[in-house]
């Protein structure tokens, strides 16, 4: 079984909405507490929540398309990249260089395996 490049591109967009929605817990966490009612009507928690279900059914469709789990679980690592991104510029944290080696990993590692 080959793997499409659909399918690739599904597992990246679910790899991009799955970071969007670690950024979106994070700053959300800021005004929940130990009250569920906090939670529920947290726009930020359900976003996450709701980017959570579109990851969800993009990895359904990836392998309905006939994706190798093989090749497409690794590409989700690519959520590490995003995230890193997202954090160096939403939440100023700091991209230091064993960040960047881990990134340049992720990358190389991805192509090896997309190949």
């Amino acid at each position: 079984m080959r793997t499409s490049v659909t399918s690739i591109f599904c597992y990246l967009s679910a790899a991009l909405l799955g970071a969007i929605g670690q950024y979106l817990f994070k700053i959300g966490s800021k005004n929940v507490s130990v009250n569920l009612i906090s939670w529920l009507f947290n726009y930020k928690i359900i976003l996450a929540v709701i980017l959570y279900c579109a990851v969800m059914f993009l990895f359904v469709y990836a392998f309905k398309l006939g994706g190798e789990l093989t090749v497409l679980y690794p590409v989700y690592a690519t959520t590490f990249i995003w995230a890193a991104l997202i954090g160096a510029l939403f939440l100023n944290e700091i991209m230091t260089v064993s960040k960047m080696s881990g990134i340049i990993l992720i990358v190389l590692g991805t192509l090896l395996i997309a190949r």
